[in-house]
Order: structure tokens, then C-alpha cells, then sequence
């Protein structure tokens, strides 16, 4: 018996030690084997074989890549000595873009290359229908022009203006901060103001505004964009304005845009003359105040003076009506007549301020003859330019804001 159990105890001794031998075996060749791989995945040239393909030689710091490629159908059939004579004079070309490259830089910028700035491809813009170049140069003109485009999101029932920049900006503007203020005619009180990015004769703004408006409004809207200069004392110069009339318009949605600004200087007098108008509103005061500056291109009827009659109205009711002095009749003339009118602040939406031009007869007991009439005020009178002075005078509380007006014929 006990021959037995040590015949037992030293088989199991035996099988132990064979098992540790065999683990230990696994252990090691599994060790090699990961190092094998490791030391393959370090390798920064890895070996191609002589059937391959060409390669491409890659400079990275002080080590050189071979990138394997494959030629294009119907270059693979050239013979080697063909192609190591391309490849002489591609090195050949390289050192001469290596020399020109600081000058290229621009011209492969953004390019795939390899090496020193050799151009494996580019991007052709001619390709692409953004209208990239309309927004960079200008339409030829000495007119300053505004860039600028609309569209319609009839689901969310909003109107997106893309305000670009401004071109051709005189100049005696260019060293000013320039300012744009948008509204949407007839509603919008608020005006948006936008700032350049920039100075100088282009400045360009980048900005996006969102008008909230129902479709059934936006075809009878208006856009106006006044262009302010500021000066360093921070005084603002009206540069000029654009109207623009949604009516018909919104077809082409995203769109650019260019369109002239109308000034002073370069607006053309109506039939019956223009008249130069300066609105002033204090609200603390409750006064209004109205200075008729000059008058323009009128068609006189006699040889007799001009006299402007100015009446302040609210709802259907002549509130109160002023009579300016007689001036010599000619077709361009000054006045420089101020007059003031009591206004609380609750009836600027109802009031609106009506002038008429007129030459008085030598009879007095004759009426006189009109020779145009101008009615400023909020959207139940007026619309276009005349609202757009009022708004302007709304929203500028105590400072003058003057505007040429054209005449019309009294009815």
C-alpha cells in the first residue's frame, strides 16, 4: 500500500511539472509573436515588393514615406526608362517650384500637395454657381450701390435680408464708421441697425436681419435702408436710401442684389418741384416742430411771391393752420420758415402735417393758386418717403431730420 501511494504522488508531481513547462512555452512564444508585430507597426519604411507599383517619395521632417499609387490606364504601359526619365524631370520641376513657392502661395492655397508645394490638385471656381463674384466687385459706376438679398420662408412666415456691404462709398466717407438702418415700410417702427465691419471706399457688413410678417402683407411691404456716415465727434451724415418694393420680387429668393442709393445731390425734380422739409419732435415739450428749408424746380404761375400754408391735422379735423411770409417767386428759392405746433405724444399716430405751396393773387378776394401739396405723417396718410420722415422724426426724438419731398397735385 504504501509503494502505491507514492507511485500516485509522484505521477501527479510529474503531470504538474509537465503542465508549468507547457504554460510556460505558451507564455513565450506569446511574447515573441506580439513583439514580432509591434516591431512591424514601428517600421517607417515598410518593404514593397519589386512587382508593385511606383511610389511616391513624401518628405516628413528628416524622414522619407513611400506612399504606393497606381498609374492611370493608360500610362502603365510605359517602359522604365520612360518613366525614370519623368521622374528626372519632375525633380527638376519641383527644385524650380521649391524657388517660387513664397510667390505661389496664394495659388495653391488650399491644394492637395506632396513635398515642397507641388500641386497634386486644385479646386476650379468656374465650377461653382455661387454668385461669389457679383458680392466681391462692385457693377462699374460711380454711383454707390448697396448689396444686398431677400427671401421669403413662407412656413415660418419670415423675411430674411442678407445685408452684404456698400460700393463706390464717396470719398469723404471713407475714414467714418457707416451704419445701415433697415425697416420694413409701412409697420416696423423700430429701425435694425447693422455697423460695418470695415472703412473705406467698400464696407462690408455680413449681417442677416429676420422681419416677422404674414405673406399677405409682405407683397405690399417696402424695404428701406438708410445709409448713415458717423463721424469721431459721433455727428451722422444721411448718405442716401434705398426703396424697395417686395412687390414681385420675392420670385428668386437668395438672390443678389445691387441698387444705386438716392441722394440729395443726385435726385431729379418732380413735374411740379420739390420741397426741402426739417421735422423735429420733443416729447417732454410736446412740440412739434417744422422748418420749410427751401424749394426747388416750382412751375410759377405769376410773377407774384410764394408762400408756404402748413396744417396740422388729426383724423379728419384741422387742428391748426400756419401761413408762412411772402417770398419773391422763383423756381428755386429759400424759405427757412419755422413754425410750432402743440402735439401730445398718444396723437402721433393720428396727426399728420399738410403743406401747400402757394402763390397769392393780386385780388385777395381771389383764392390763391396751388402749386403743389406734401402730406408727412404715420401710415393713415402717408407712405413712401413721406412716412419714412416721419417714422425717421418718430424715432429721433429731439433731433431735426430734414428730407427733399416731391410736390403733388392738390385734390
Amino acid at each position: 500500500m504504501a509503494g502505491q501511494e507514492l507511485l500516485a504522488v509522484g505521477l501527479s508531481v510529474a503531470l504538474l511539472s509537465v503542465l508549468l513547462l507547457v504554460s510556460a512555452l505558451c507564455c513565450l512564444w506569446r511574447r515573441k509573436k506580439a513583439q514580432s508585430q509591434y516591431q512591424e507597426l514601428l517600421s517607417t519604411v515598410p518593404s514593397v515588393p519589386a512587382c508593385s507599383a511606383p511610389v511616391i517619395l513624401v518628405s516628413q521632417g528628416s524622414c522619407t514615406i513611400e506612399i504606393p499609387f497606381t498609374l492611370p490606364p493608360g500610362l502603365t504601359t510605359r517602359d522604365r526608362g520612360e518613366l525614370q526619365n519623368h521622374k528626372t524631370e519632375e525633380k527638376e520641376e519641383e527644385v524650380k517650384v521649391e524657388a517660387e513657392a513664397p510667390r505661389d502661395v496664394l495659388a495653391h492655397r488650399g491644394s492637395l500637395s506632396v513635398r515642397s508645394w507641388y500641386p497634386v490638385g486644385t479646386l476650379l471656381a468656374g465650377l461653382y454657381s455661387a454668385p461669389l463674384n457679383e458680392v466681391v466687385a462692385p457693377p462699374p459706376g460711380m454711383a454707390t450701390r448697396l448689396c444686398f438679398s431677400v427671401e421669403y420662408r413662407h412656413a415660418s412666415e419670415q423675411l430674411v435680408v442678407s445685408l452684404l456691404r456698400l460700393g463706390n462709398l464717396p470719398p469723404r466717407f471713407h475714414g467714418n464708421v457707416t451704419l445701415v438702418e433697415l425697416r420694413l415700410l409701412p409697420d416696423d417702427r423700430r429701425p435694425r441697425q447693422a455697423k460695418a465691419r470695415c472703412t473705406g471706399p467698400d464696407p462690408e457688413f455680413n449681417d442677416c436681419f429676420v422681419f416677422q410678417v404674414s405673406g399677405v402683407c409682405v407683397s405690399q411691404s417696402t424695404l428701406s435702408v438708410c445709409v448713415l456716415s458717423v463721424k469721431h465727434d459721433g455727428k451722422r451724415h444721411a448718405v442716401g436710401r434705398v426703396l424697395f418694393p417686395l412687390e414681385g420680387e420675392l420670385g428668386q429668393a437668395g438672390r443678389v442684389l445691387w441698387r444705386d442709393l438716392e441722394t440729395e445731390e443726385d435726385t431729379q425734380c418732380s413735374e411740379l418741384g420739390d420741397v426741402q422739409i426739417s421735422l423735429c419732435y420733443s416729447s417732454s415739450l410736446q412740440r412739434l416742430s417744422v422748418v420749410v428749408l427751401k424749394a426747388r424746380g416750382l412751375q410759377l404761375c405769376t410773377d407774384a411771391g410764394v408762400c408756404v400754408q402748413v396744417s396740422l391735422q388729426i383724423h379728419a379735423q384741422v387742428v391748426k393752420i400756419k401761413r408762412s411770409c411772402v417770398v419773391n417767386g422763383e423756381r428755386d428759392l429759400s424759405l427757412n420758415h419755422r413754425m410750432t405746433f402743440k402735439l401730445r405724444p398718444q396723437h402721433l399716430d393720428e396727426t399728420c402735417l399738410r403743406f401747400e405751396l402757394q402763390q397769392p393773387d393780386q385780388i385777395h378776394s381771389e383764392p390763391p393758386v396751388q402749386l403743389g401739396v406734401l402730406v408727412l405723417g404715420p401710415f393713415m396718410y402717408a407712405r413712401g418717403l413721406q412716412l419714412q420722415h416721419w417714422m425717421d422724426m418718430v424715432n429721433t426724438a429731439q433731433e431735426p431730420v430734414k428730407m427733399w419731398h416731391k410736390l403733388s397735385r392738390a385734390t
